[in-house]
């Protein structure tokens, strides 16, 4: 009985004692917010988000129109709304992108080592070089603008920073001792790295994500300001910024808006990679009432 309450009461305090920071915490809501609002969309919207109607253009935040409407009598709450959806998908395929192929180049990196090693890292090297939004622009301008483009795009500048990471990650684990048993009774190479260095290193992995799904919303923003990303008439954040930079100095909340929720997106989910890094490495922690 006692073993069982010790037990309940363990299992509590890990439950509740990410939520003791602070960063993880506002992270979590805000990422879960912007989630929830996402999701909501595909099943409700106050208005079609495509549907113009020139007669209520212009109009300020009112009870219809809670965040107004554009300059094609489209209603921006509902544009927000699918643009949550648009941003999320970005950055979910372009990290998803980036995390497979890096994971795979980087173990490749620090298993066989040698001259493999150094021309995955000399190509990481070239392509983490360049800024993410400058390498996207460049990738597109080739390809051609577009969504689907765009989560390339991204996706291809992730790649070396997951490589990296698994690299340098990989590396020290692959000394240990126990890994080095596993190789003594006979376990083949592919079964080492499965069993014995993913599971290691993906905390790291884990936390790295969430700080690139932010570069990814804010990279996929900046190229649809450009017009290389997400293609009218499909709401876009960056691309409602494009649209706004007109009437500033009439209807500045055309702006507001979606920069807002750029700027909350962002912040979001860099704190939640901040309170995952806390929480995943005893070093860092700031737990209070640890």
């Amino acid at each position: 009985m006692l073993n069982q309450v010790q037990h309940d009461t363990e299992k509590k305090v890990v439950i509740h004692r990410p939520f003791r920071n602070i960063n993880f915490t506002i992270g979590f809501l805000i990422t879960l917010i912007i989630l929830l609002t996402a999701l909501l969309s595909f099943a409700f919207t106050p208005f079609d988000p495509n549907r113009m109607n020139l007669s209520e253009r212009f109009q300020a935040p009112n009870q219809s129109h809670w965040l107004g409407t554009d300059q094609y009598g489209r209603d921006i709450l509902s544009r927000v709304m699918k643009g949550a959806v648009n941003s999320i998908i970005v950055g979910l395929v372009a990290v998803s992108i980036g995390m497979g192929f890096g994971i795979l180049l980087g173990s490749m990196a620090a298993f066989y080592r040698r001259w493999i090693d150094e021309v995955i890292m000399r190509i990481s090297d070239v392509l983490y070089g360049f800024p993410a939004v400058l390498s996207a622009i460049l990738i597109t301008s080739i390809l051609g603008p577009g969504a689907i483009n765009t989560m390339i795009a991204i996706g291809i500048f992730n790649i070396p920073i997951f490589a990296r990471l698994t690299r340098a990650t990989s590396l020290s684990i692959w000394e240990r001792d126990y890994v080095t048993s596993a190789r003594a009774i006979g376990r083949s190479d592919a079964g080492i790295i499965w069993k014995h260095i993913l599971p290691n290193i993906l905390s790291p992995l884990i936390v790295q994500g969430t700080v690139q799904f932010a570069i990814a919303i804010l990279a996929e923003a900046g190229l649809s300001y450009l017009g290389l990303g997400t293609q009218p008439p499909h709401a876009s954040w960056g691309r409602m910024l494009n649209e706004a930079q007109t009437f500033m100095g009439t209807s500045s909340y055309l702006a507001i808006f979606p920069g807002c929720a750029i700027a909350l997106a962002v912040l979001g989910f860099n704190l939640l990679g901040d309170g995952l890094r806390d929480m995943l490495d005893p070093k860092l922690s700031r737990w209070v009432g640890r």
